[in-house]
């Protein structure tokens, strides 16, 4: 054994290698954005679970670097959850226990032709599974998928038309197991080298003849980001003068951010008037967002109202999938002591019960999605489904202004652009506010955290289909169907080894009672 190996015999050096390790990925993540980085993060983690003396070790490998993934991808999150997010992390990073279990199965030693192929397809495929576990809403929702470190590459996005999200993922794991076998076994050199023109000969043919979307027409959509103001009747007021400099600039719609106002509009129809007359004032219709108890029902809601000329138009869409802890605590009976730790919910929210696509005028139909509801693959595509022409984000992120929370969530709209082959506006009170075009190209310039601000974009429209929206997540669909064959194929085999294992040449020792080995009997 070298000196680094017996270094790694301790059971906590090891451990904290791997956390160490596990949160590499999170360099190719905004801000850093080394998108590049994604292809080898999980190289040393991949090499390190190799090397575990037992399955059971590599599997505390995987759990330590999960750990150090979750942690290392929402550590902006510590400010608001405390000593909480070293908990969710190690509960999280629990998901990747099996996985590297699954590395070492295959990889290990001087692994055959055989294994590298399963390999390259069961280890990507267990990835995707954890993905999706985690992308439950009750968890966190699918904050930091792998794919999503390459919003800003073309060819990138162009595969994200095709299996969304989920196949750039899947590529940049099968990439990662080919690289780490390339450098850590000279005799897996050539399948690991195979493998890797394999995958680009994949990633080059989609990028030929995947679907463009069809682009035709334009319009004009303001965003309006007041900046971190205290009060809600200061941010109000901040608002209404950023939307009445939009005033003659032609155009066709105006989208304040999340928790852009405070009050049910309801209980105060004053401000909704003074919407109204912005409405008028300006020739478009204003989607805002309020954060308020409504007078029609019990309960808080996080609601995109529509409000046009005449006053409140009834379209309105209430937030369906809430950020655990942050608007809501699971469990508050177990768990509601989080308040008392950090900035967690005092009172849970309410949520929508169905999404909803809005007809603004100027024959423009949009798609309004709050805050983390951006990060679901699914909730844009059957905004796309349903006929929206352009996807909406409005947002916050106030709380983390000085984190790599802001530019993490914009990014985000990228790729819901390109999966769907739809335009999306990302609209905050504070920053970063951004606009992308159909194939996930950025229009215009980001509004950054430190501005506040009203900007008009001309947001190229699209039309068709993509591949994404047809088919749905088909990618993890075949990453649980070669999950269940390789389960399947494994089983038969350990039980054909049981049923041709040799009978042993010398029978049992008997008891004095006659019993093979069972005194007494």
């Amino acid at each position: 054994m070298n000196t680094f190996g017996h270094w790694l015999a301790s059971p906590w050096r090891r451990s904290i290698v791997a956390t160490v390790a596990g949160a590499l990925p999170v360099l190719a993540f905004p801000a850093p954005s080394l998108w590049w980085f994604a292809y080898v993060a999980l190289v040393p983690w991949i090499a390190l679970i190799r090397s575990a003396p037992t399955a059971k070790r590599a599997a505390y490998d995987g759990w330590a670097g999960g750990f150090g993934f979750m942690v290392g991808m929402h550590h902006w999150l510590l400010p608001s959850l405390s000593v909480f997010i070293f908990v969710i992390g190690a509960l999280l990073g629990a998901l990747w226990a099996p996985w590297g279990a699954l590395v070492r199965h295959f990889l290990a030693g001087t692994p055959s032709r055989g294994r590298i192929a399963a390999a390259l397809a069961v280890l990507p495929s267990g990835w995707l599974g954890i993905e999706l576990v985690r992308s439950w809403q009750g968890l966190g929702g699918p904050w930091g998928v792998l794919g999503s470190s390459q919003w800003e590459v073309e060819p990138a996005l162009r595969l994200a038309s095709v299996g969304g999200v989920w196949l750039l993922s899947f590529l940049i794991v099968a990439v990662n197991v080919a690289v780490a076998l390339l450098v850590t076994v000279r005799e897996s050199r050539v399948p690991a080298v195979a493998a890797l023109v394999a995958t680009a000969a994949v990633t080059s043919a989609a990028w030929m003849w995947s679907p463009r979307p069809d682009t035709g027409g334009t319009t004009r959509i303001a965003v309006v980001q007041p900046g971190v103001i205290d009060g809600a009747d200061r941010r109000f007021a901040r608002e209404e003068q950023l939307t009445r400099d939009l005033a003659g600039q032609d155009v066709d719609l105006i989208v304040w951010g999340e928790s852009s106002v405070g009050f049910d509009l309801g209980d105060r129809p004053d401000l909704a008037k003074r919407i109204a007359a912005l409405s008028e004032e300006t020739g478009a219709d204003i989607l805002v967002n309020v954060d308020a108890r409504r007078s029609d029902k019990p309960g808080i809601y996080k609601s995109s109202v529509l409000v046009g000329p005449g006053g409140l138009t009834g379209d309105r869409y209430d937030k369906m999938r809430l950020v655990p802890f942050g608007e809501y605590i699971p469990a508050r009976s177990l768990l509601g002591w989080a308040t008392s730790v950090g900035k967690a919910a005092g009172e849970n929210r309410r949520h929508g019960s169905q999404q909803v696509v809005m007809d603004v005028g100027h024959g423009l139909k949009v798609g309004p999605m709050v805050c983390f509801e951006s990060a679901f693959p699914d909730m844009s595509r059957h905004l796309a489904e349903d006929g929206a022409q352009v996807l909406i984000a409005q947002s916050a992120t106030s709380s983390f202004q000085q984190s790599w929370a802001p530019e993490q969530h914009a990014s985000l709209a990228a790729l819901r652009a390109a999966e769907t082959g739809r335009p999306m506006v990302h609209s905050t009170l504070t920053g970063v506010s951004a606009v992308y075009d159909a194939s996930g190209q950025r229009v215009g310039r980001w509004i950054g955290t430190d501005s506040s601000t009203s900007r008009v974009y001309d947001v190229p429209l699209a039309t068709g289909t993509t591949p994404y929206v047809r088919f749905g997540d088909w990618p993890v669909h075949a990453a649980l169907l070669i999950l269940l064959a390789w389960c399947a194929t494994d089983g038969l085999r350990v039980l054909r080894l049981r049923r041709t294992a040799p009978e042993p040449l010398v029978p049992p020792a008997r008891t004095a009672h006659g019993s093979p080995a069972r005194p007494g009997r």
